[in-house]
């Protein structure tokens, strides 16, 4: 054994991204969906429309759509990093998409369910209505019959079906990229290479499929399907290879690199954060899904995928050791926030229609803060109950699911 191999071996310090569970990445998850609710209510109240610098600011609260999908790809690529990197085993795909299934679809079942009766009893007869809606096929429809990205109480959803079309197509992203790490031989740090390069193809196909959106003409549709954020997804299973690669050869560069963003939170969050600033300009297209252009979308793909990535990794890289970014999104509150963000995400959409319904309040009249400062907490207690009635339960047969194919012997 030479020199060079007992340095790359031995580790030098605590391994970045090996602190087991980051509470601060719950954190992330209240920051996202809380981003998107406030995009929402500044839909309603029409302050997205005002000529101020905050109204470009809560306009593009979409921003959370970006970190909620490199979110998805970061924690589930995981498994399937480090068994290319040799530290792990490949899952179990069936046990990987039974969990999935239990983990997203009984509360989004609860929650369509109510917006449908609430808000759209007329189309409680239709068989393509709940075959679309429960079956997380809406935008998939050719000719739906609502405009813009769903109906009352329901347009948030469509990012739902994006996500479960990425559950599904994982398990052949990580065979596919670690057929093109593996094809020869090589070290950890040539796989780590060749699969960041697959990554990078990968993310390369949303800039190809938001030009077929435009060309030869515009299909606005196309643009709420998994091609066209790719690029999410994969910036986030590139931050879990990155960490499987620290993990795999402790002493070397890619572990030098992930503990310098681990340990920059500062840094990293000020990029995300003058990003952010540049997405919420004319340069990212007007503040509405009508009139959009082929730029507008690459700028705006490309600078949420930059703000999401520097928000996301120097936490997903973190050691696990305390620091100003654990405090700041890793706090009893902030963690308990992340825990029902799913439900929040699912449900305050119905509870500003409800708001709107009941007070026979008019869209697009104002009253920005007001509506917020009713929405935020009324959706906080709505997401509680939906996560401890319904997520919860779900969650517990599919961790004794998961042990039981543990125990089963290999056929």
């Amino acid at each position: 054994m030479t020199a060079t191999q007992v340095d790359l071996d031995t580790p030098a310090g605590p391994v970045p991204g090996d602190g087991g569970h980051l509470n601060s990445l719950d954190g992330i998850r209240a920051v996202a969906a809380l981003l998107v609710l406030t995009l929402h209510v500044a839909s309603v109240t029409g302050e997205m429309y005002g000529d101020t610098e905050f109204s470009w600011l809560v306009a593009h609260g979409d921003v959370g759509v970006a970190i909620f999908f490199v979110l998805s790809g970061l924690l589930l690529y995981r498994p399937w990093a480090a068994a290319l990197l040799g530290s792990g085993r490949r899952p179990d795909v069936r046990v990987y998409l039974w969990r999935r299934a239990l983990r997203v679809l009984p509360a989004y079942w609860v929650a369509v369910i109510a917006g449908l009766v609430a808000f759209h009893s007329a189309r409680l007869g239709s068989v393509r209505t709940w075959v679309e809606w429960l079956g997380l096929l809406s935008i998939y429809d050719p000719d739906p019959w609502w405009t813009g990205t769903g109906p009352e109480g329901l347009y948030q959803m469509w990012t739902l079906p994006v996500e479960a079309t990425f559950y599904l197509a994982l398990p052949l992203f990580g065979a596919g990229v670690a057929f093109l790490a593996t094809r020869r031989d090589g070290d950890v740090d040539r796989r780590g290479s060749r699969a960041l390069v697959a990554l990078a193809l990968l993310g390369s196909v949303s800039f190809a499929y938001i030009a077929l959106t435009f060309w030869p003409t515009w299909k606005p549709t196309m643009g709420m399907h998994l091609p066209r954020y790719l690029l999410w997804f994969s910036l986030g299973m590139a931050v879990s290879l990155l960490a499987a690669w620290a993990k795999a050869r402790p002493s070397g560069r890619v572990s030098v690199l992930c503990r310098a963003l681990g340990s920059s939170a500062g840094p990293c969050w000020l990029i995300s954060a003058l990003t952010f600033v540049v997405a919420s300009t004319e340069l990212t297209g007007p503040r509405t899904l009508s009139g959009d252009t082929f730029w507008a979308s690459c700028f705006k793909t490309a600078l949420y995928g930059i703000t999401a990535v520097f928000l996301v990794a120097p936490l997903a890289l973190s050691d696990g050791r305390a620091s100003f970014a654990d405090r700041a999104l890793g706090n009893p509150v902030m963690r308990f926030l992340g825990r029902v963000s799913y439900s929040l995400f699912l449900w305050h959409v119905l509870v500003i229609a409800a708001l709107y319904r009941l007070a026979d309040m008019k869209p697009l009249t104002g009253g920005f803060w007001p509506v917020l400062l009713v929405v935020v907490p009324v959706s906080v207690l709505v997401a509680v109950l939906s996560h401890f009635l319904v997520e919860q339960p779900a969650r517990r047969l599919g961790l004794r699911l998961g042990r039981r194919r543990r125990r089963e012997p290999d056929q």
